[in-house]
């Protein structure tokens, strides 16, 4: 069982930046990929970017060259630096895990979720 709680998110001007913060329980941390997905008012939820044990790392297009996710595995923990923020960008966002190493963009393919933190980008 891994239990997972974001942080980090906030209201921000357009071209700003946050970091979101991912704390997982477990002793397993490690093991799992951890994805970052993200769900706007009205839309449905898509994948942000995602990071495998082996720190493999993967985006949607949107998001490339200007979010960043990284682990450290020491604090169990899963972060989303993100800047250049567009008010598209505007969504809650979820931290996920799951023991797959492929098929990563797929959220049916994560077992455990947190909360979620919202991030609103002004323009």
């Amino acid at each position: 069982q891994v239990q997972l709680v974001e942080s980090g998110g906030g209201l921000v001007q357009a071209g700003g930046s946050l970091r979101l913060s991912c704390a997982a329980s477990g002793r397993t941390f490690s093991s799992y990929t951890m994805g970052w997905f993200r769900q706007a008012p009205g839309k449905e939820r898509e994948f942000a970017a995602a990071i495998t044990s082996i720190r493999l790392t993967y985006y949607r297009d949107s998001v490339k060259d200007r979010f960043t996710i990284s682990r450290d595995n020491a604090k169990n923990t899963v972060y989303l630096q993100m800047n250049s923020l567009k008010p598209e960008d505007t969504a809650v966002y979820y931290c996920a895990a799951t023991a797959l190493r492929s098929n990563v963009y797929f959220h049916e393919n994560y077992a455990y979720w947190g909360q979620g933190t919202q991030v609103t980008v002004s323009s």
